[in-house]
């Protein structure tokens, strides 16, 4: 019998899979990648059990499987994909994994699911028995990977659900790169709305010590869903404003109507040069925070980080590693999106 248990995170090799992998490390886990992308962190390849493959695919999924105590599942298509490979990775993905986890005997099945799943809410602080109502591809296919979850929790699995707000910390890049970027230069920052929107984020490494309670806690504490954010939030502007302050350009965070900039964002949307999907702009002028009573309660969770210090705690990692992402983008939270059109406008800014 192993001293060790072994956790099996998908999507190992992203952004949160590479902070979880350090999180588990540091406390004394075997651990196994499993990713479609390669696994290129210099740190920790002597240390995981790297499998190159698609959650899609069932034999690589049973081979990431063998011997696993614990799976902590993250892989996920995120809305910049096309609407088939979101509901393939995201539902049929999650399917793969619980059946393989099922008939394996694993202990526990982690899900990284979404806020997501709330779509545009009309009330706040939003909690875990709300109303679920995903805004396009992505939301809706968050919604029904829950359900899909939930389908083998009442077979008896033990499958926590985790809805984390958008989260940040060393290594993401993805939209928050844009605010980066623009407050290195010393360009002001546009805003969507006035700013004075409160709007939830969260840290990653708060994540990582909240999924890290679900797998230790007693079963019948953890088998259940849960809201994780920051506790500490302020508006969107004053949030923001820290970034740019950070910089030392003297530059502000400049606000605009929202309604005329997201149909402008729509159209841009629509011809493919918007780095901003739909449900990016289309909540970023509106309060999103969910309550996290529920997590601190059963859990025990507290976090470490404010909104503001989960920000520039990300924005020091971006300026030390800015040069090795200048010419590089794409769809993941591992890269710059492409700026598209509002790189254009940044020289007004």
């Amino acid at each position: 019998m192993r001293e060790k248990k072994r956790v099996l995170i998908t999507g190992g090799a992203g952004f949160l899979g590479i902070n979880l992998i350090r999180y588990l490390h540091e406390r004394g886990y075997e651990l196994v990648s499993l990713d479609i992308a390669d696994f290129d962190y210099p740190d920790m390849r002597d240390e995981v059990k790297i499998i190159r493959g698609d959650i899609r695919d069932r034999r690589a999924v049973e081979r990431a499987m063998e011997d696993v105590d614990i799976v902590v599942h993250t892989a996920a298509a995120l809305p910049l994909y096309s609407p088939e490979e979101i509901y393939t990775t995201d539902v049929e993905g999650t399917r793969n994994l619980l059946e393989a986890a099922h008939h394996r005997g694993v202990e526990r099945f982690v899900h990284i699911s979404s806020t997501a799943v709330y779509g545009i809410p009309d009330h706040h602080p939003l909690y875990e028995d709300d109303r679920l109502e995903g805004v396009g591809p992505y939301g809706q296919a968050k919604i029904q990977a829950e359900m899909v979850c939930l389908e083998w929790r009442a077979k008896g699995m033990v499958v926590p659900i985790i809805r984390p707000k958008s989260f940040v910390g060393p290594e993401r890049l993805g939209v928050f790169a844009l605010l980066y970027d623009w407050a290195l230069d010393g360009r002001n920052f546009p805003m969507i709305g006035s700013g004075n929107n409160r709007y939830q984020l969260l840290d990653v490494e708060d994540l990582c010590e909240a999924i890290h309670r679900t797998m230790t806690l007693p079963e019948d504490v953890v088998n259940d869903t849960f809201n994780i954010g920051a506790k500490e939030f302020a508006t969107m502007k004053e949030d923001y404003q820290a970034v740019l302050d950070r910089a030392g350009h003297g530059k502000r965070v400049i606000g605009f109507p929202a309604a005329p900039a997201i149909w402008g964002l729509r159209l841009l949307d629509r011809l493919g040069l918007s780095p901003l999907y739909r449900w990016v702009y289309e909540t970023a002028s509106k309060d999103s925070f969910v309550s996290i009573e529920k997590a601190e309660k059963k859990l025990g969770f507290t976090p470490k980080y404010s909104n503001r210090e989960a920000l520039l705690r990300n924005f020091e990692w971006y300026i030390e590693n800015r040069k090795q992402f200048e010419k590089k983008s794409g769809v993941s939270h591992r890269v710059p999106w492409k700026q598209g059109a509002l790189g254009l406008l940044k020289r007004f800014f």
